[in-house]
């Protein structure tokens, strides 16, 4: 279950598949999630069956996701005209296909959710105490690569850390059985994927990385800066619907679920809703968003975002914030306050 690995944007993707490009028609959209549906996604749900997608003119077809590398590759191509994913894999994407540069035009997580998890007993009670022990993570994973950046801010270090190498799917699993002391992902995917194996809740410590230093932008809705240039009606009708979506799931989180459960029968209402609540606390709704309003963009902290990603692959010629940053589609501030 685990989403968003840079891995996927930074290896040969970028060696981009042979997409034909998805022609937009009017205020038709094609919308790629970044993974199966899950709570934080019913804000685009409720958007749909609402009517604000119809009211504002467009008609939204919403496809699930593989992972935020698969989903920035798949907007980037052409397959789909906006995408929700991790901003940072667009860091590596649009140096190596400046003519398939994504822009984000609406930053949902204003917080990454990337965090080091570990469980009581494993000798780790604040993350300075990760020097020395044993680290899961699959190789290339964003969790992974930025782990160093984090590591300086939260003054672990690093040199000492021992890695090891997992497929993402067993990740959570190897923690749960002992077989690595902590590991590094996204902080709601690991921390429900071991409730479900039947760890304690109180058993779980998790130090994320925006909380503890590394305050990086997390997933965004993102467009092709040439699709954008094209229509840029049809963007701010997306985003200002989008929003008008996310306040109908802050006031119904349990109509929300529902809502996503008659698209997706398998869907665990309960489970997600607490998964929603974890993202809304710790990415969606921060201090910095109740201080600014929902998508207040922040370019010192774009760039840093840019910075720590394109050290961690190792990118010579960086895309610059106001390339891959931009506030231009967004309601009023008057209209974002929460």
């Amino acid at each position: 279950m685990q989403r968003r690995h840079l891995m996927l944007a930074a290896g040969a993707a970028l060696a981009m598949p042979a997409i034909r490009p998805a022609a937009a028609q009017g205020g038709s959209v094609r919308f790629a999630l970044d993974w199966a549906l899950q709570g934080n996604h019913g804000m685009w749900i409720l958007a749909d069956d609402k009517g604000f997608f119809r009211d504002a003119g467009l008609s939204v077809k919403i496809d699930r996701g593989f992972g935020s590398g698969d989903t920035a590759v798949k907007v980037a191509s052409g397959a789909y005209e906006m995408g929700f994913t991790d901003i940072s894999t667009a860091v590596k994407l649009n140096a190596d296909n400046p003519d398939k540069r994504l822009v984000s035009i609406y930053q949902v997580f204003d917080r990454t959710a990337t965090a080091l998890i570990t469980l009581k007993g494993r000798g780790i009670t604040n993350p300075r105490e990760a020097a020395g022990k044993k680290l899961g993570a699959p190789e290339g994973e964003a969790s992974r690569m930025i782990f160093p950046a984090f590591a300086q801010a939260a003054g672990i270090d690093a040199g000492k850390i021992n890695w090891t190498s997992m497929a993402a799917s067993l990740r959570d699993t190897m923690l749960a059985q002992g077989q690595v002391d902590a590991v590094t992902g996204f902080l709601f995917t690991t921390y429900f994927n071991l409730v479900g194996v039947g760890i304690p809740e109180d058993n779980i410590l998790a130090w994320p990385y925006a909380e503890n230093g590394l305050d990086l932008y997390g997933s965004a809705i993102v467009a092709r800066a040439d699709w954008l240039e094209k229509n840029p009606q049809v963007a701010a009708s997306f985003v200002k619907a989008s929003m008008l979506g996310l306040r109908a799931l802050l006031a119904d989180v349990p109509g929300g679920m529902a809502a996503i459960k008659k698209r997706e029968p398998l869907f665990d209402e309960a489970l997600e809703a607490r998964r929603f609540a974890m993202t809304r606390d710790r990415s969606i709704l921060t201090p910095n968003v109740r201080q600014h309003g929902l998508g207040y963009l922040d370019m010192a902290r774009a760039e840093t975002l840019i910075r720590v990603n394109a050290e961690a692959y190792g990118v010579k010629n960086p895309p610059s914030a106001a390339s891959m940053f931009t506030d231009k589609f967004l309601p009023p501030a008057a209209d974002r306050q929460v």
